[in-house]
C-alpha cells in the first residue's frame, strides 16, 4: 500500500467513524425523546403481513405521494435513483479503507446487473431535483416548504448523483478500473460523461487525481447527509417508513378515550409537549412538510391561522426547545403548548372542521388530529378555554341531551301524523331508526327524518325510533373537547341501546354513523351501524323501492366530509341519485369525493362563529354554483344547512336537497 493509499485509508476511517458516531447520538437522543413523553408507552403492533404489504404499497410503491402526480413522480425518480446509488456508496466508502475491497469479484454477474441499473435510474434522480428547484423557483405553491434547508437538500443530492456519474467515468480509464472488472459492459449514462468530457485523454496521473476529487467529494457530502439528516426536515427518512408501517390500518378512526375517571390523572388532553405519546412524537418526525395538507386544508384555503403542516411543526420545534426538560421528566417546567407567544394559539385549535382532508393526503399518514383534538380536550377540561358562544351549546347538551336547547321531551315530534313507532313498543324491530339530534329539532333536517319515515314505510322496513329515550351521540362535545360531557351522554345511550339490543342501528346523519359504529364499542355498544345512503341503495337493488324515472336536470352532488373521508362511503349516495332518474347524470365539483371541500360545520365548528377570513360554506357554495347545476344533493343534515345558506348568501339559484328527500319524492 503506498502513502498516499495509507493516509487514505486512515482518514475515511476516522470520517467514517465520526459520521456515524454523531449520526447514531442524534438518532438515539430522538428515540430518548419518544420515550420520554408521558403519554400510553404502550407498544403493540399487530397484522404484521397487513403491515409489510402497506410498506409494498405506500412506500415502495409511493401510492400517496403520486395522489399529486407531477410532485409525486418526481419524488418516486429522487426515491428510487438515491436508494440505487446507495450500495456503490457503501462500497466505495469500504475501499476507502480497504482497497481491496471489490464486490465485483465476488459476484460480477450479479454486481454488473446491479451497477447497469443503478447507472440508470440515478438519472432520472437529477430530472426530479430539476423540477423540484423549478417548483421552487418558479412555481412556488404558497403550501411549499422553501428554505436554506431545502435547497441544501437538493444540493447535496445533487452532488451525490452528480459524482456518482464521474466517478463511474473514470472508472472507465484502464489506470482507473482496470481491476479485473469491464466497467464498460455495463454503463451507460456514465458512458456519455465519460466520452463528453473526453476524459480518455487524460493522462494517468490526471486520471487517478480526477477520480480522488470526486471520490471525496462524493463520500464527504454522503457522510454530511447522514448527520445533517437528524436535524433537518429531511428527518422525515429516517421516520417516514416506521411511521407508515405502524399507521392505523382501517379507514374509520374513533378519537382517543380518555380515563375520566382516573383519580390519579393530573391532567387531561394534551397541554404540553411532554404529554405527547410516543405516536405523536413519530408523527411529528415523519413530516416531510409537503404542505398537502396546508393545500387541502379548509380553514387555511379561507383565511383562518391553521395549518396542519404547521401545526405539526410548530409541535416539533417546541419539542426539540423544551427537549431538555422533557428528558428529564421535569413537567413542571415544561411550558403549555398553548402559552404567550407561542405559534400554536386558540385560534389554531378552534379553526378545525376535523375534516380529516390532512390526514387523507399525507403521503407519510401523520394523524394531526389526535394531536388537534387532544389539545381541544385539555383546554376545554382542564383551563376551561373555549370560544364563548360553545357556553350555550354545553349548557343545552348537558341539560336537554341536544345542542340547540329544545326540550328533550319533543324529540319525537317531528314524526307527529307519520305513525312512526317507538323502540317501547316494538323492541324487536328489525331497525333502529337513530335520528339524531339535528333531525328531531332543527326545522329544515325534520324533513329530512320525515322523508326518511315515508320511504321505509314504502320499502315494508320493520322500524322504530328511540323517541324521547334518545340522547345526542356526543359528536359535538366530543369534537369541542368536552370529553367529560360527551362520555355522559354516551353512557345514557349505551345503557339505551343496551337495553334494546337493536339487531341494525341505521342513521341519516354521518355524524351519528361515525360515533355510535367507530367510537360506541370503545364503551361497550358494538352493533351493526348503517347509513342512509347504503341503506335505502340496497332497498333500491332489492326491489322494495321503486323510482319514477323522471330524471332531475344538472344535479351536482357534496360529499360529506364524516362520510366520505372518514369512513369512505362515496360511490353510495351518487349510485341512488343516478339510479331515481333515468339519464341522470352528475356534475362533479373540482373538489369531490376523497379531495371534497368540507362545508365548515364539522368539529363542532356548526355551533361556533366564524369570523376569521371567509366562511367555510361561502367557498363550498360558489364551487356549487359555478357547475351551473339546478340541485345540490347531500347525504347529511349539517351540509344541507351550511349548502343552503351559503348558496343563498351567495345568491345562487341552486336547491339543496338529502337523498332521501329526493327519492321520496322520485319513487312511485
Amino acid at each position: 500500500m503506498d502513502t498516499y493509499a495509507w493516509i487514505k485509508s486512515v482518514l475515511m476511517a476516522i470520517a467514517i467513524v465520526a459520521a456515524f458516531g454523531l449520526f447514531f447520538v442524534r438518532v438515539k437522543h430522538l428515540l430518548l425523546l419518544m420515550r420520554s413523553v408521558a403519554g400510553d408507552a404502550a407498544f403493540k403492533v399487530d397484522r404484521i403481513g397487513e403491515r409489510v404489504k402497506v410498506l409494498f404499497t405506500d412506500v415502495l410503491g409511493q401510492s400517496n405521494v403520486r395522489r399529486k402526480p407531477l410532485p409525486g413522480w418526481a419524488h418516486t425518480l429522487i426515491f428510487f435513483g438515491f436508494l440505487a446509488v446507495q450500495p456503490h456508496s457503501l462500497e466505495l466508502m469500504i475501499q476507502g479503507v480497504f482497497p481491496a475491497f471489490h464486490v465485483a469479484h465476488a459476484i460480477p454477474a450479479l454486481y454488473g446487473a446491479y451497477i447497469f441499473v443503478a447507472d440508470i435510474l440515478a438519472f432520472p434522480v437529477l430530472v426530479g431535483l430539476g423540477y423540484a428547484l423549478y417548483r421552487r423557483l418558479f412555481i412556488k405553491p404558497i403550501y411549499l416548504t422553501d428554505g436554506l434547508d431545502a435547497r441544501l437538500i437538493i444540493l447535496f443530492t445533487s452532488v451525490i448523483i452528480i459524482t456518482f456519474y464521474f466517478i463511474n467515468a473514470f472508472l472507465l480509464l484502464p489506470s482507473i478500473g482496470g481491476s479485473g472488472f469491464e466497467y464498460g459492459r455495463y454503463l451507460t449514462v456514465s458512458k456519455v460523461v465519460y466520452y463528453g468530457f473526453n476524459l480518455k485523454a487524460l493522462a494517468p496521473a490526471a486520471g487517478r487525481t480526477g477520480f480522488e476529487i470526486f471520490y471525496w467529494i462524493h463520500v464527504l457530502t454522503i457522510l454530511g447527509f447522514l448527520i445533517y439528516i437528524p436535524g433537518s426536515k429531511h428527518l422525515h427518512l429516517l421516520a417516514a417508513v416506521p411511521n407508515v408501517f405502524l399507521k392505523p390500518l382501517d379507514r374509520p378512526k374513533a378519537m382517543l378515550k380518555t380515563d375520566i375517571e382516573n383519580e390519579e390523572a393530573e391532567s387531561f388532553g394534551l397541554g404540553k409537549v411532554s404529554e405527547l405519546n410516543w405516536k405523536n412524537v413519530l408523527d411529528l418526525y415523519a413530516c416531510t412538510e409537503c404542505g398537502r395538507c396546508e393545500e387541502q386544508c379548509p380553514a387555511d384555503m379561507t383565511g383562518k391561522p391553521l395549518s396542519p403542516k404547521r401545526l405539526v411543526h410548530d409541535a416539533k420545534i417546541d419539542l426539540f426547545d423544551q427537549a431538555a426538560a422533557v428528558l428529564a421528566k421535569d413537567d413542571e417546567t415544561v411550558e403549555p403548548l398553548l402559552r404567550e407567544k407561542s405559534a400554536i394559539t386558540d385560534d389554531v385549535l378552534w379553526s378545525c372542521t376535523t375534516c380529516r382532508a390532512c390526514e387523507d393526503i399525507c403521503p407519510v399518514n401523520i394523524q394531526h388530529l389526535d394531536i388537534l383534538l387532544e389539545a381541544r380536550k385539555h383546554q376545554v377540561l382542564m383551563e376551561s378555554r373555549f370560544p364563548p358562544e360553545m357556553q350555550e351549546t354545553f349548557n343545552n347538551l348537558e341539560n336537554q341531551s341536544n345542542p340547540w336547547g329544545f326540550g328533550s321531551d319533543s324529540r319525537a315530534n317531528w314524526a307527529n301524523g307519520l305513525d312512526v313507532p317507538l323502540m317501547t313498543d316494538t323492541p324487536q324491530a328489525d331497525i333502529l331508526y337513530y335520528v339524531g339530534c339535528a333531525a328531531s329539532f332543527d326545522d329544515r333536517a325534520k324533513k329530512i327524518a320525515q322523508a326518511m319515515a315515508r320511504v321505509l314505510k314504502k320499502a315494508g322496513v320493520n322500524f322504530a325510533i328511540l323517541g324521547e329515550e334518545e340522547r345526542c351521540n356526543g359528536d359535538v362535545a366530543r369534537r369541542a373537547g368536552n370529553e367529560y360531557l360527551a362520555q355522559m351522554m354516551i353512557a345514557e345511550n349505551v345503557e339505551i341501546l343496551n337495553q334494546y339490543q337493536p339487531k341494525k342501528i341505521l342513521t341519516g346523519c354521518p355524524h351519528c354513523y361515525n360515533t355510535i359504529k367507530n367510537e360506541y364499542p370503545q364503551f361497550g355498544a358494538r352493533y351493526p351501524v348503517v347509513h342512509h345512503s347504503e341503506f335505502l341503495l340496497d332497498l333500491l337493488k332489492q326491489g322494495r323501492l321503486k323510482t319514477n324515472g323522471t330524471p332531475i336536470e344538472k344535479l351536482t352532488f357534496h360529499d360529506s366530509c364524516y362520510l366520505g373521508r372518514w369512513n369512505g362511503i362515496f360511490e353510495a349516495p351518487r349510485d341512488i341519485l343516478r339510479s331515481v332518474g333515468k339519464g341522470n347524470s352528475l356534475i362533479e365539483m373540482n373538489r369531490h369525493a376523497d379531495q371534497g371541500l368540507c362545508c365548515g360545520a364539522g368539529g363542532a365548528r356548526m355551533f361556533m362563529e366564524e369570523t376569521i377570513g371567509k366562511r367555510i360554506n361561502h367557498e363550498r357554495a360558489q364551487e356549487v354554483i359555478s357547475t351551473g347545476a339546478n340541485q345540490v344533493a347531500a347525504a347529511c343534515p349539517f351540509c344541507i344547512t351550511m349548502l343552503r345558506d351559503g348558496i343563498n348568501d351567495n345568491n345562487g339559484d341552486v336547491e339543496v336537497k338529502d337523498i332521501a328527500e329526493i327519492l321520496d319524492e322520485t319513487m312511485e
